[in-house]
């Protein structure tokens, strides 16, 4: 999502804040690079101008703050007016009306529409705990009625039973009553769609607004028809008035055009976005954390959330008991390696950490086989309990044994053995600090050749560090002063390399 806005916007920003002074020409040079970047990345051309007006006008002859640079206070500017854009704060469905609040979901043929109808009522049952009934008014397209049917068992959200012969009116005023009667707390309308914006769709469409009353209007676009959905919201916006937008298969779209487009040019916000296949793979649009993610600062409170709803509380904190006393066995292991594959893999972490563009394009470059993970959980669950908890068990012909079961070769499985060796041993190193008093850290410190702790900066390499340069007059031992790492520790000689980048035990290239 916005990488390639996030790549164009990063180098001309870096550019900016490397200088010590900025000129107007400076200033107007690099706006002209940020509007052809937001063009090509599907930004509608009135937004782009407007956009960059904005920032010159806040740009030129901005105050600057001591001790911040003016490129830094423009890379700022430049966030603010992203935000601004966006829609300034995130802006979730409303619920606040009487029961059954009726929804009516809105779009062109092919937008996923039925499919995002399916995700909001699994949202809204499982984290609003909602009781959501689900109807499709489309008596068109084939065979739509008994998708969303289908889609309503899948995700364990009830469906209006299907009549045929009915009108889009008659089946959204059925729906209603079935949802009064039933006790339910919203009704979602899942409308008809066409390849095209006609009359005759508007004209439905409108008619059973006018028999329901909807108490929102979500209107769903697909964020790759790029300015084509601007043109989209547009109408339907003109003809029902939408309250809210869903955009769908933003993960798809590396340039996110219509996200910043849409929100500029019909003023509705941005309510949900989809991110992927999964029936959870719905978000709230967040202008502020999706602004951090263009500008390449991450997006910590994602991977907050994701975490949080991947990992289960207790098991953490049992495995965080585990490691503080220096124990770790290849249960362990599997565990960390599940946990990894929840949050969506390496690359999925990295996508949210800030200020890791660069080595997250190194390790693309490197070609990472991320299936890596599933076949190393694999090799464990081959292995016997008692192996699990005391690896040294495992001998030659039980190791061929255990490479057979699953599927991987012998060298896969001393791959992995290796890879928990080095990690149980660092745990150890960590659990010595810890019973020492000194904390978890001076154990760590110490594993990284140390001795005990990291070694005190003198005063002039924290006013070089102050001062935003690299500090010449490390002591010995400190990282990258040369010479103070041991052999072994990652990317020095004859250790592993840093992960992703060909070295790391367990994790190969793609075949």
């Amino acid at each position: 999502m916005f990488d390639a806005l996030t790549d164009r916007l990063g180098g001309i920003l870096d550019r900016l804040t490397r200088r010590g002074a900025l000129t107007e020409a400076d200033v107007a040079e690099a706006m002209r690079e940020v509007r052809r970047a937001l063009l090509e990345a599907d930004v509608a051309l009135e937004v782009a101008r407007d956009f960059i007006d904005r920032v010159k006008a806040r740009a030129v002859g901005v105050d600057v703050v001591k001790s911040v640079t003016p490129g830094q206070m423009v890379v700022k500017i430049v966030h603010d007016e992203l935000v601004k854009t966006l829609g300034s704060e995130a802006q979730g469905i409303s619920l606040a009306a009487s029961a059954p609040v009726p929804i009516l979901m809105v779009g062109l043929q092919g937008s996923g529409k039925t499919t995002s109808t399916a995700k909001i009522g699994r949202r809204l049952t499982t984290r609003e705990k909602r009781k959501v009934l689900m109807a499709s008014l489309d008596t068109r397209r084939p065979a739509a009625m008994e998708q969303l049917a289908m889609l309503g068992e899948q995700t364990g959200v009830a469906t209006l039973p299907i009549v045929p012969g009915q009108t889009a009116v008659q089946i959204a005023k059925r729906a209603m009553e079935a949802g009064r009667l039933g006790g339910y707390d919203v009704v979602l309308l899942d409308t008809a769609g066409r390849t095209t914006i006609d009359e005759a769709l508007m004209a439905e469409v409108v008619e059973v607004k006018r028999a329901v009353s909807p108490h929102e209007v979500l209107l769903v676009a697909d964020a790759l028809t790029g300015q084509d959905a601007v043109v989209t919201a547009r109408a339907f916006d003109g003809a029902l008035g939408v309250t809210g937008i869903v955009l769908t298969r933003l993960d798809g779209d590396g340039r996110g055009g219509a996200a910043l487009s849409m929100r500029a040019v019909t003023g509705k916000p941005i309510k949900l976005v989809g991110v992927g296949e999964k029936f959870d793979a719905v978000d709230e649009f967040d202008p502020q954390r999706i602004a951090n993610r263009i500008l390449g600062q991450g997006d910590v409170v994602a991977l907050v959330e994701k975490a949080a709803a991947a990992i289960d509380a207790e098991q953490a904190q049992k495995a965080a008991e585990r490691m503080r006393k220096g124990q770790f066995d290849l249960n362990d292991l599997k565990e960390q390696l599940c946990q990894m594959q929840k949050l969506g893999g390496m690359s999925g972490i990295m996508s949210l950490m800030p200020g890791v563009a660069n080595l997250k394009k190194q390790m693309a470059g490197a070609n990472i086989d991320e299936s890596v993970f599933k076949r190393q959980a694999a090799i464990i669950d081959s292995m016997t309990k008692a192996e699990r908890r005391n690896p040294d068990l495992l001998k030659a012909s039980r190791k061929k044994r255990v490479a057979a079961g699953s599927g991987a070769k012998v060298e896969d499985v001393n791959k992995l053995l290796k890879m928990h060796r080095q990690m149980a041993d660092m745990m150890k190193m960590m659990g010595k600090g810890a019973k020492s008093g000194r904390g978890p850290l001076a154990g760590l410190g110490s594993a990284l050749g140390f001795g005990g702790g990291a070694p005190q900066l003198p005063p002039e390499a924290l006013e070089e560090l102050k001062a935003g340069k690299m500090p010449t007059n490390l002591p010995p031992g400190f990282p990258g002063a040369g010479g103070g790492l041991p052999p072994g520790f990652p990317g020095m000689g004859g250790g592993p390399k840093l992960p992703g980048l060909g070295g790391f035990p367990g994790i190969g290239k793609k075949k």
